[in-house]
């Protein structure tokens, strides 16, 4: 894999549900397009006509696991589907979700963005008394808690289920009868209910009902069970209050610009993180320059703040695949020059602000920098649009071990000499803060401060098999 599209922070997963429309499995389709970016590795779709589960899933894109033929295959009006990025699991088919299973009261299909961080444990438990487990990821341990379960009602068994969990979830449960979404008691990952006519919409960022012509309706809340079914809508509270600390990353980086999470649009949240780093970190320049494309709301707030024209002086090649052959004769800066590459035109001569949302292994920023000043760049004062990255996340997004995060051991003015800018300035704590206060939540912090919401129990040792 290429050593510059691996130095990031990977995205996560995605849901969406639909239940009580005739095209469900193809709506969960073009549904499944818009949360592409949260997930590249594998897709899948489930759905049902009332008296069986039907499924198809497939590593890559959503594009090239399905046809025409597969969605209609794919019999009923309710449907739930899946794009991933492992966190916790092999990159393998096995994996790859909705996870469908049958057992004692039918079938069911789970879908599920987060990160069990006690999945380690009650995997353990289970295999001590023989279960055998189809999969290496944690979505499978609900799956057993579900089938283990001695309640009588669907609502009740997955209540049960979850409250032996720990960590991040936003899930979504088919059975023949019913839907369920459900989010963890913090909160930690986007989940939207919608409305299409007469159907129901669930998914993880609101720019997938906007595909599908939804209305959006609320957010799901922390710690909320919605079961949706024939008899209508309804909801449950039955787990006990947490703190509401939504992922504050989802902001800065995973969430697509369109969306609204957390109680506010991500491109406003984004502009006015750059319009705090123009205010913390000015500088006298000529350009202010995005590494698309997620830096290119928070450089657009920069430049307005800060008055110095923006320009896009660095170009997306947006079909690069996650793996490619490089060429035998060594090509200078190949791996970033294969993604991105600048425009001498903007560029030559000038002193440039280059914008990004953060800084992992600081591989990539040195190439973007060095390839910056081979096109004629007379300064180089990198900006980064959210604090250091000091520690890893461990609520479902695949991030490096500690030690392989440049911010965790090296001060800024080092991490400067390293990527090669002129200067280096990153946004504070506060100023993040002040960014996202629009949503007035407390947010997890994780990546930047230390402090875990939850107990990270079985990830304290050798850190989970994500990161393996």
């Amino acid at each position: 894999m290429s050593p510059f599209i691996n130095d990031r922070f990977n995205d996560e997963c995605g849901v969406f549900g639909i239940y009580g429309h005739p095209e469900a499995a193809n709506l969960a389709y073009l549904g499944l397009y818009s949360l592409q970016h949260r997930g590249q590795e594998s897709s899948g779709i489930a759905s049902t006509d009332g008296e069986r589960i039907y499924s198809h899933k497939g590593m890559g894109l959503v594009a090239d696991v399905f046809t025409e033929e597969d969605i209609e295959r794919l019999h009923g009006s309710a449907a739930i589907g899946h794009v991933r990025y492992s966190t916790t699991g092999d990159s393998h088919i096995r994996n790859a979700q909705p996870f469908v299973v049958e057992y004692s009261r039918g079938g069911i299909a789970v879908a599920h963005n987060g990160n069990i961080v006690n999945s380690q444990i009650l995997r353990a438990e289970f295999e001590a008394y023989g279960s055998i487990f189809q999969s290496s990821m944690d979505t499978e341990i609900i799956v057993h808690l579900l089938a283990s379960s001695k309640e009588t009602s669907l609502v009740d068994r997955i209540t049960a289920s979850l409250r032996r969990v720990l960590g991040s979830y936003s899930l979504l449960f088919l059975t023949e009868r019913a839907m369920v979404a459900a989010r963890d008691p913090h909160g930690f990952r986007p989940l939207s209910l919608g409305r299409l006519k007469g159907a129901w919409v669930v998914a993880s960022e609101t720019c997938a009902f906007d595909l599908i012509e939804a209305e959006y309706v609320r957010e799901i809340e922390p710690g909320e069970i919605v079961v949706i079914d024939g008899d209508g809508v309804a909801s449950y509270k039955p787990f006990p209050e947490a703190r509401y600390t939504p992922c504050v990353f989802e902001f800065i980086y995973f969430a697509r610009p369109d969306s609204r999470i957390f109680g506010a649009n991500v491109h406003a949240v984004r502009k006015k993180l750059g319009a705090r780093l123009a205010m913390e970190h000015p500088v006298e320049a000529d350009v202010v320059v995005p590494v698309p494309d997620s830096g290119v709301p928070a450089a657009i707030g920069y430049a307005e703040a800060s008055g110095i024209p923006f320009d896009k002086g660095i170009v997306r090649n947006h079909y690069v695949g996650r793996t490619f052959i490089e060429p035998k004769d060594s090509i200078r800066h190949f791996g970033v020059k294969i993604k991105l590459n600048a425009i001498s035109d903007i560029i030559s001569g000038k002193r440039v602000v280059v914008i990004d949302d953060s800084i992992v292994r600081g591989t990539t920023s040195r190439k973007i920098i060095k390839m910056i000043r081979a096109a004629g760049a007379k300064e180089v004062h990198m900006r980064i649009s959210s604090p250091p990255t000091i520690c890893p996340c461990y609520y479902g997004i695949d991030t490096p071990r500690r030690d392989e995060l440049i911010a965790a051991v090296q001060s800024v003015e080092e991490i400067n000499r390293f990527i090669t800018s002129d200067t280096l300035g990153y946004l504070s704590v506060e100023g993040l803060y002040q960014a996202v206060s629009e949503a007035g939540a407390s947010y997890c912090d994780a990546c930047f401060t230390g402090q875990y919401p939850v107990d990270i129990l079985s990830a304290r040792a050798p850190q989970l098999a994500l990161f393996k």
